[in-house]
């Protein structure tokens, strides 16, 4: 174990996260605010920062443990440090909630404590609401576009921060296929503020909502969420979000204009045909039950929220807990599914599902003809049998993570839907649940025991189990 290497990433990682803090105090001196707040925390972010980046390790390399290790430990530091504009400007005074909030924004899941958003600063909300863009391609992945890594075992980081089952190079350098996906991303990003201020969104709105969009969290600037922008601004909304939950190399072969590859991906289908028949369900579901007058604006507002939750973006127009049993059971299954790999959703995403699926399809062949040789195919390739085995691993240790934390949050005596939905909702980075949790509640009523697990909860999701959970492991601090 190279502690150096780890305490080097995690001081880079700091500094970043300091010299980031000055979008907030660009918006705070725009709005006349006071800067103290994020100034204090930059001043932090240096401090701790200094004596670990004062000197670059001689080897510059990371490999799988460090790059795991490095990976948990910057992102526990980013919430630590992250949360101090909160308490600083005095908009959340419990550390509890300051850090449940600040997780939810770095792991893009859009959950929150607030019960009046409005009143915050301008600077405190654009802080909050950068946190999505800023986690939700990952700071790591950031940083390794910027800052050079001697050895080639770059992918280590990436491989550890990136959501998916597997991530591969764009372009043969790990740094270069970090400054594809961050040039991609960025695009993508500007493309969306661009749209919603020509559709006369307030600017302020326009980037914060596209912050959000982007990161696929669900942190609005309004205590209406995303009800009181116009239809032309949520449908914008609405495509932003399910752009952003598509694995980002379905971008880059249309970039290098490889078409054939970039739609011959398999859960790239898959994710847009569950959207289309979640959509063309539940819109019919609705508007049987009589909870619309009219088919086309209940066709936007599924639209919405298909896009909204199975990209675990969580931003809401209206209130979820209106809508028939059959509309609400669908969009829990979608916050299980989650999105495409490698794109900044969450939840168990599209390719697990379809690899699931194919080795139950597989096993059961092998049952009828055991003496069958039958490998497990996606984009027409064969899957390597370490995938599948690892898949099946992560899918054991997410169900058994996901009853220990509904057993510890039901102790708050809520409904089982709200305890339920609340652990599905955070744990797959998604935001609102339903009941007291719902698109138009708040998390403020849970106790701080739950909070500090959901909070974990948020984290183990976001990096995918295995950096958070290596750090308890004995195996991974022993020297062999």
């Amino acid at each position: 174990m190279d502690i150096s290497i780890i305490a080097y990433v995690v001081g880079m990682a700091l500094s970043i996260e300091g010299i980031l803090l000055i979008i907030p105090v660009i918006c705070a001196l725009i709005y006349g605010e006071s800067i103290m707040p994020f100034i204090l925390t930059a001043a932090v972010c240096f401090a701790v920062a200094f004596p670990f980046t004062g000197v670059k390790p001689a080897a510059g390399s990371l490999f799988s443990k460090e790059g795991y290790v490095a990976t948990g430990l910057t992102w526990i530091g980013l919430t630590f440090t992250g949360m101090l504009p909160f308490l600083f400007s005095g908009s959340i005074d419990s550390v509890y909630d300051a850090v449940f909030e600040t997780v939810s924004g770095y792991t893009t899941t859009g959950a929150s404590i607030l019960t009046d958003v409005e009143a915050l600063p301008k600077g405190v909300l654009m802080w909050r609401s950068f946190m999505h863009w800023i986690g939700g391609m990952g700071i790591l992945v950031f940083m390794l576009a910027l800052v050079p890594f001697t050895g080639g075992t770059q992918m280590n980081i990436m491989k550890a921060e990136s959501p998916g089952p597997s991530i591969s190079k764009l372009v043969p350098r790990a740094a270069d296929s970090a400054k594809v996906l961050y040039q991609l991303y960025t695009a993508l990003t500007v493309v969306t503020v661009l749209a919603l201020i020509a559709l006369r969104m307030p600017v302020f709105d326009a980037l914060c909502i596209t912050f959000g969009a982007a990161g696929t969290g669900g942190f609005s600037v309004l205590n209406s969420g995303c009800a009181s922008y116009t239809m032309a601004q949520q449908v914008v909304i609405t495509i932003a979000m399910i752009a952003f939950g598509v694995n980002f190399n379905f971008y880059f072969f249309l970039f290098i204009k490889r078409s054939k590859l970039a739609f011959k991906s398999e859960e790239v289908r898959w994710y847009i045909g569950i959207i289309l028949a979640s959509i063309l369900i539940i819109t019919v579901n609705i508007c049987s039950h009589g909870v619309y007058t009219s088919p086309l604006i209940a066709l936007k507002d599924a639209a919405f929220h298909v896009g909204s939750i199975i990209t675990t973006t969580g931003y809401a127009t209206t209130d979820l807990n209106l809508w028939p049993n059959l509309s609400q059971g669908i969009l829990v299954l979608l916050m299980f599914i989650g999105a495409c790999a490698g794109s900044t959703g969450g939840g168990l995403k599209v390719s697990r599902v379809i690899l699931l699926a194919k080795s139950y399809k597989r096993e059961l062949a092998v049952a009828l003809h055991p003496d069958i040789v039958k490998k497990v195919h996606m984009d027409g390739k064969p899957v390597e049998e370490n995938v599948l085995r690892n898949t099946g691993a992560y899918l054991f240790v997410y169900l058994v993570i996901f009853c220990i934390s509904v057993l510890i949050v039901s102790m708050d005596g809520e409904s089982w839907v709200t305890t339920f939905t609340a652990v599905a909702a955070t744990y797959n980075n998604i935001g609102p649940g339903f009941d007291v949790i719902g698109s138009m509640g708040n998390y403020s009523s849970l106790s701080d025991l739950s909070k500090v697990v959901l909070s974990l909860d948020m984290l183990i999701g976001r990096l995918e189990i295995f950096p958070i959970m290596l750090l308890f492991a004995k195996d991974t601090w022993r020297k062999f």
